[in-house]
Formats: C-alpha cells, sequence, structure tokens
C-alpha cells in the first residue's frame, strides 16, 4: 500500500495551512472569550473554495472525495484553531450529504451553491433533549399542510445556530407507535431559519466557544413541501448516509487538535530549564510526549484507511468509528499532556494548551459515545449479541 499523500492531496494541505496561518493564537483566544463567530477564518476558506471540497463539480464544488475531506480538517484543526476553526465549516462536508444523494437537481441547485459559496450558514436539527443518541424516539412532528408542513418541536447542541440562515430538520411524520420499524416515518427537511417560528437559545459550554451550541424551539413553523429532502418517512435512513464520513471527518479534526497540543508541549519542553537543564531532556517528559505521538500517528491512519475505504466504496463502519474512538483518546491523552508539560503555565491562557484541553473532550463524546462505538465493534465485527 502507498501511504504517502498525492500530490493533490499534499497541495490541499499545504493550502489550508497557509490559509489557517494568517490566523494568530490571539484571534482565536479572542473569537473565544467574546463568543464571536470566526467569520474572517470561515470566509478566506470559502474565498479558497474549501467549503465545497466534497460537493458537485456542477455546483461550483471540487467534487473530491472524504480522503481530501479529512485531510483538509485535520491541517485546518492542527493549525491552531482547534475544534473551533474545525466547527466553523464541518457541517459543509456531511450536514448537505443526504441533499447531494437524495436531492432534486433543483434542490441540489437551490440549497447547496450558496453553502459552496459561503454566502449562506446552515445548522443542524437533529437531536432532541429528551432522546440523546436515541434518535428513532424523537418528538418533532411535521404535520401535513396546504403545500407542504407545520413543524413543533425541540432540538437541542444545534451548533452555529446563531448565526445560520438555513436548517436542516429531522421530524416524526408519522407516529413511531404507528410505523412498523422504529427507523421509519421520519422526514428530512432543508429550510429557512424562520426566528418568528424557531427561538435559538446559546447553550454556555466548556469549550469551543467561538462556534455556538444551542436548544432551538421550533413552534408552527411552515415548510414548503418542496424542501422536504426525498421520500417522506425515509429522513432517517437518508442520514445514516453520512454517518460514516462524520465520523472520520471527526476523527481527523480530533487528531489535527491533538497534534497542536503535542507540538506545543514539545516546544515548551525544548524551551523551558529547570535545574539547569531542558525539561524535555528528562525521560519523565519525553516518554509521555513519545506516546501520544505514536496514539495520534495510530489514531490517523486508522482514519486513512476509513476514509480511503468509504472514497472506494466499500463497507468502512467499523474503520470509521474505530478512527473516531481512537482519535478522540488520542486527542485527549496528547492535551491532557500538554497541560501536564507547561506544568504551571499550563493553566494558563497565554500557551494555548488550556483552550486545546477544554476542546479536546469533545469528540470522545459527540457525536457518538464511546460506548455505542463499543457496542457496534462488538456486535458488527466480533458477531456478539446486541446489547442495547
Amino acid at each position: 500500500m502507498d501511504m504517502a499523500l498525492t500530490e493533490e492531496q499534499a497541495a490541499i494541505d499545504a493550502a489550508v495551512r497557509k490559509i489557517c496561518g494568517s490566523f494568530s493564537d490571539e484571534y482565536w483566544t479572542a473569537c473565544e472569550t467574546d463568543l464571536r463567530f470566526p467569520e474572517e477564518y470561515y470566509r478566506a476558506m470559502a474565498g479558497a473554495g474549501f467549503l465545497g471540497i466534497t460537493m458537485p463539480e456542477e455546483l461550483g464544488g471540487a467534487g473530491l472525495g472524504v480522503t481530501e475531506a479529512a485531510i483538509m480538517m485535520q491541517a485546518a484543526s492542527s493549525s491552531g484553531g482547534g475544534y473551533s476553526a474545525a466547527s466553523a465549516i464541518h457541517i459543509n462536508l456531511f450536514g448537505p450529504h443526504a441533499i447531494v444523494v437524495h436531492g432534486t437537481p433543483e434542490q441540489k441547485q437551490r440549497f447547496l451553491t450558496p453553502l459552496i459559496r459561503g454566502e449562506e450558514k446552515a445548522c443542524f436539527g437533529v437531536t432532541e433533549p429528551d432522546a440523546g443518541l436515541d434518535t428513532t424516539s424523537i418528538t418533532t412532528f411535521a404535520k401535513r399542510a396546504p403545500g407542504g408542513y407545520r413543524i413543533t418541536g425541540r432540538k437541542i447542541w444545534t451548533s452555529t445556530a446563531q448565526v445560520a440562515s438555513k436548517i436542516l430538520i429531522l421530524a416524526r411524520t408519522t407516529p413511531k407507535d404507528a410505523c412498523r420499524r422504529p427507523t421509519d416515518g421520519l422526514s428530512l427537511f432543508f429550510t429557512d431559519l424562520d426566528r418568528s417560528r424557531i427561538e435559538v437559545r446559546r447553550i454556555h459550554k466548556l469549550g469551543r466557544n467561538a462556534v455556538d451550541s444551542n436548544a432551538v424551539f421550533i413552534d408552527d413553523l411552515f415548510v414548503r413541501e418542496e424542501d422536504r429532502i426525498g421520500e417522506e418517512g425515509r429522513g432517517f435512513h437518508y442520514l445514516l448516509d453520512s454517518l460514516n464520513p462524520e465520523r472520520i471527518l471527526v476523527a481527523a479534526e480530533s487528531i489535527g487538535l491533538g497534534r497542536d497540543a503535542l507540538a506545543r508541549a514539545a516546544r515548551y519542553a525544548r524551551e523551558r530549564v529547570v535545574f539547569g537543564r531542558p525539561i524535555g531532556q528528562n525521560q519523565g517528559i519525553q516518554h509521555p510526549l513519545a506516546e501520544c505521538w505514536i496514539q495520534l500517528e495510530s489514531a490517523w491512519w486508522t482514519c486513512m484507511r476509513a476514509a480511503s475505504l468509504y472514497d472506494a466504496g466499500k463497507p468502512c463502519g467499523a474503520e470509521a468509528n474505530a478512527a473516531k474512538f481512537l482519535g478522540g483518546r488520542a486527542a485527549f491523552d496528547a492535551s491532557t499532556r500538554a497541560v501536564l508539560t507547561h506544568g504551571g503555565m499550563g493553566y494558563a491562557r497565554e500557551y494555548q494548551v488550556e483552550r486545546l484541553f477544554r476542546e479536546s473532550i469533545l469528540p470522545r463524546i459527540a457525536p457518538v459515545t464511546e460506548q455505542l462505538i463499543l457496542s457496534f465493534i462488538a456486535e458488527k465485527v466480533l458477531d456478539l449479541p446486541k446489547s442495547y
């Protein structure tokens, strides 16, 4: 197997790093402190065409694969912005996937072109406070009305809803108890985020505060029938198309964050002198950092394998989930070790590692927990009985 990046892939990595190099630690600290979306960074990535890296070429996208998207996101999150840099553009890569695959030509043109150009932002309304990861138990309901539907319900952990103009909503169109299977009766809609009918409340959280997370309250929102994606009742199945790409991208973003934290820790260990010698000369500092490098590299090549399988049209569920698991763990361990390597200064904002540490817990929790990943591997790979 040739594990080297192609010339095009290397160019993507270099171009993203060049853009990200224009945004300093102070920029990301200010966005974090002020709870401000990194609009300048978003515009720079849009202007360079990266918001459409996986989108169809006929719509202005690059038409590239998940492998290239993972390389791009790893470069973005490893260049100082961490998860704020990743999350600001993440939804453009996997969120509209159902539209790409199941939308009509008119819908693709109307919905995707403005996202690719950076003219509109979208948010993703799937998770609900009472359902959590049990997506089939959501209660947001879309009731038939003349010309479309009226939607009422609640969503939670909806990222970028403070700045978005569009929202992708998963809602029930048939009650769960009236469906043959729990996964039936769910439909997808992509529509205007009408703030006269949708209330957005920011959730104050531990990290990644440059990109907002929200509780969303939908009250009798009218959605035209032409804004439904695909067939009524098939929305859950459409979402499944994007699960593996999402896990792969989250893995890549995690690994980028961890690599940035590790690089900062190694640099500090080379420069910090205590008792007449750099602390990086001590094996008590060296060995944990070396282990972090090993973990991050292992996660990265698992991620690349999952991406290559996906792009080749081959099954990759186990590999995508394993990459997400390994990437999240490796990022958390590297960020934790970076804080500890800095000692007391690791607790200070000046050295940035505390910001990366706070963000590093996110990919261990979202978009799927480690426990569900392990249950999936046990059932699908090891042929053990389903546990939930």
